[in-house]
């Protein structure tokens, strides 16, 4: 049960060696060596432009909202005039031109289970790859710390001349040592992933299976003892906020929340497509309900979803579109079957941004049954694509959907159902809702917004000389 769930929880990918070259993603464009004139940055948060660089262990466009704040927060930044290196695990993100792409590839054990078995003698002389090896050998996650020590190796061959590192959740070891060597550091929390452990703990039966939770999630400590070591963190909500000062042990004034942003250029109604016009053997179109499942773990809340669903089909011709997966014979892929969904729930993975956009489109409601979300990307894209949504109160969700959309408690198949099936039966309401949900997200979650508070945060941590 819980091995799959938790190898698609974090998949993170590593590297055996760090290259001190930089090099170019995809489609990247050539770094600019010749700064903006501070005169022309006028919206750049004050004091002209910056060197930033981010550290992301994993920035997968496609899976999870890491990859999208990367690509996003770069993009916004680059356009109030700083600079900006993403420093990189796999998989690596999708970047604009202008943003440097500095890849710092990984053995990648934990998406490659077979390769538990086929130790390489290079290991021997990488104590970090046979750290990597070895820890997945044993259950462990191993990529946060160490992706941290080949950021230190980086930093130590290339002496990068940053005026700020900013860290994308890793929360390694690497962060305070960067202070200490000067740099100002900034980290970002998206969520605290005891939550995480928190559910899937809660949802675990068997001492075997709870020790193999425990074991996976024993990165928590490293984040645990980094985490109070930081002047100045950003986290993606007020929820988020809550809890990595209670569960991390962060500073109250330490911690500052900038609300993610959404791409509402891309994210934007649509005609519904082709699709919506498919018909049902009664010879009328089925109801669409529509989520997103970054993550086949329980605190996505996708059990709570599917008996939900079973429940609306009693009253309701309709179909789920899961923009993820579920992995093989593991509990949602279980729990379809023994309810009998199998021809009412289709799945779509590594779905293109354009493809989200169109599935989103043929929707008649999104639902987001999480029992806890750091913010909840899935909501505010579906929001600015005139979608209604059916939400969860789970950590973020009330501050993104407001009152835009409806919102039942976390964990409540049955609340879920009821609010669904009330929802699909009043067109003139999804129609309101739809447009509130477009407004909140263009006026409310913007990422030139997001890119000026955290522009203001590395000043402060600049100022302030220390990380």
């Amino acid at each position: 049960m819980v091995r799959g769930a938790l190898r698609r929880l974090l998949p993170g990918t590593l590297g055996a060696t760090v290259p001190p070259e930089a090099s170019q993603s995809p489609g990247a464009g050539e770094v600019t060596t010749e700064r903006p004139n501070p005169a022309d940055l006028t919206g750049s948060g004050g004091g002209g432009s910056l060197d930033v660089c981010l550290l992301s262990y994993r920035s997968d466009p496609y899976s999870g909202g890491q990859g999208v704040y990367v690509k996003y927060l770069s993009r916004a930044l680059t356009a109030l005039g700083h600079s900006v290196d993403v420093i990189s695990g796999k998989p690596y993100p999708d970047l604009d031109e202008g943003v440097r792409l500095v890849k710092l590839p990984g053995e990648n054990i934990v998406d490659s289970l077979h390769r538990l078995r086929q130790f390489e003698p290079a290991y021997l002389a990488d104590p970090t790859a046979l750290y990597e090896w070895l820890s997945a050998l044993t259950g462990g996650f191993p990529d946060p710390y160490a992706f941290g020590r080949r950021v230190l190796d980086h930093f130590e061959a290339c002496e990068p001349d940053y005026d700020v590192v900013h860290d994308n959740q890793s929360l390694c070891y690497a962060l305070p040592e960067l202070a200490d060597r000067g740099y100002p550091v900034v980290a970002t929390v998206h969520h605290p992933i005891t939550v995480d452990r928190e559910v899937t703990l809660a949802e675990t039966d068997g001492l075997s299976e709870r020790l193999l939770v425990r074991r996976w999630y024993h990165f928590l400590r490293m984040q645990q003892a980094v985490v109070p070591q930081l002047s100045h963190v950003v986290t993606v909500s007020e929820a988020a906020r809550e809890r990595t000062v209670a569960d991390f042990g962060a500073s109250p004034d330490a911690v500052r929340v900038v609300h993610n942003g959404v791409d509402t250029d891309v994210f934007e109604p649509r005609p519904g497509g082709a699709e919506r016009g498919e018909t049902t053997d009664s010879g009328r179109a089925a109801s669409r309900l529509m989520t997103t499942v970054s993550a086949d773990a329980p605190v996505k809340g996708v059990r709570y979803l599917l008996r939900a669903f079973a429940q609306v089909r009693e009253s309701v011709d309709a179909e789920l579109v899961v923009v993820g997966e579920f992995d093989d014979g593991g509990d949602a892929d279980r729990l379809v079957a023994e309810l009998g969904l199998g021809d009412a729930v289709t799945t779509h993975a590594g779905v293109t941004t354009d493809r989200l956009v169109d599935l989103y489109a043929s929707a008649d409601v999104a639902v987001v049954p999480s029992v806890y979300e750091g913010f909840g990307l899935p909501a505010g894209e579906a929001m600015a694509c005139g979608v209604p949504v059916v939400a969860t109160d789970g950590g973020a969700l009330p501050e993104v959907v407001g009152d835009a959309g409806v919102q039942v408690p976390a964990a409540d198949a049955d609340a879920l159902a009821t609010a669904i099936v009330a929802l699909l039966g009043d067109p003139d309401r999804r129609r309101r809702l739809g447009r509130r949900g477009r407004e909140r997200v263009v006026q409310e979650f913007a990422w030139e917004r997001a890119a000026r508070e955290t522009a203001r945060t590395y000043r402060q941590a600049i100022t302030n000389g220390d990380g």
